[in-house]
C-alpha cells in the first residue's frame, strides 16, 4: 500500500514521533491531538478497517489494546484514566483507511463523544 500514509509511517518512509515499535505495530504521537496526550497505534500489516480484520488478525488486535494500556502507564496518565477509540468507516469517523487505535488522555473526557 504505497499510497497509505500509515503504511509509509510503519515502514519509516515518513518520519513520526515514535513512542513504541514492535515486530507487529508502531505507536506515535498524533499530529493533530484531540487531548493533551493523543497517541496512535497502528499495525504494520495493512488492515483497512476493523470491519475488514479477520481471524488471522486476532493477535494483532490484542497487541494494539494491550500496548495502548502500557503506553498510558508509561506516559503517566493511566491511573487518572484514558480512552481508546477505533473509528470504522465513514459514519464512524474514520479518515485514514488503515486500522488504528486512538489513545487519548491527560484531561477529563466527556461522554457521549459526538
Amino acid at each position: 500500500m504505497t499510497d497509505c500514509i500509515f503504511c509509509r509511517i510503519a515502514s519509516r518512509e515518513i518520519p513520526a514521533n515514535l513512542i513504541l515499535e514492535t515486530d507487529t505495530l508502531v505507536a506515535f504521537h498524533d499530529l493533530n491531538p484531540q487531548a493533551p496526550q493523543h497517541v496512535l497505534l497502528i499495525p504494520k500489516k495493512h488492515i483497512a478497517t476493523l470491519d475488514t480484520a479477520g481471524d488471522e488478525d486476532r493477535a494483532i488486535l490484542g497487541e494494539l489494546l494491550l500496548n495502548a494500556a502500557e503506553i498510558a502507564r508509561r506516559l503517566g496518565f493511566a491511573e487518572a484514566g484514558y480512552r481508546t477509540v477505533i473509528n470504522c468507516n465513514q459514519d464512524g469517523g474514520q479518515s485514514v483507511y488503515h486500522l488504528h487505535v486512538h489513545l487519548l488522555g491527560g484531561r477529563a473526557l466527556r461522554w457521549p463523544p459526538g
